[in-house]
C-alpha cells in the first residue's frame, strides 16, 4: 500500500513523524510505502536546512523516492520560501533554506507531483 502524510496538527513533525514514522522508516518496518510527505503551519520549521529532523527525512525521502512539500503560505510565514501571498496556489513560490528536496505549494502542486505515484492513502496527522 501507498500513502502520502500531512502534517497538520500541532507537534505531529515532532512527535508522530520525528519519534514513530520516521525511525520505522530508517529501520525498515514501516509496513507502508510513503510516497509523500505535505507540512503544514509550524510542521514546516522541522524542513529548515540543518534541522535534525528534517535532515534525517531528506536522507530517507531521497533513498526512496519521497515527496517532500511545504504548504507554499506556511513557508512563506515562517521565511522558508521565497514569494508573495498572492503568488501562493500558482507553483511560482520557492524553498529558501530548507533540507535537500524540498519543495513548495499548494493542493494544485501537491496533487501533480503525486500524480506520478499516487497513493492508496492519504494520513492527516
Amino acid at each position: 500500500m501507498k500513502v502520502a502524510y500531512v502534517f497538520r496538527s500541532d507537534m505531529a513533525s515532532t512527535f508522530q513523524l520525528a519519534t514513530m514514522i520516521l525511525p520505522q522508516l530508517e529501520g525498515g518496518f514501516h509496513g507502508v510505502e510513503v510516497v509523500g510527505m505535505f507540512f503544514f503551519d509550524d510542521n514546516t520549521c522541522c524542513m529548515r536546512k540543518g534541522d535534525p529532523i528534517g535532515e534525517r527525512v531528506s536522507k530517507i525521502a531521497k533513498e526512496k523516492g519521497m515527496l517532500l512539500m511545504l504548504c507554499d503560505q506556511c513557508a512563506v510565514r515562517r521565511n522558508l520560501a521565497e514569494g508573495t501571498f498572492e503568488q501562493c496556489g500558482t507553483g511560482e513560490v520557492e524553498p529558501k533554506d530548507t533540507v535537500e528536496g524540498v519543495q513548495v505549494g499548494c493542493f494544485p502542486q501537491l496533487y501533480k507531483a503525486l500524480s506520478g505515484n499516487m497513493p492508496d492513502q492519504v494520513i492527516t496527522l
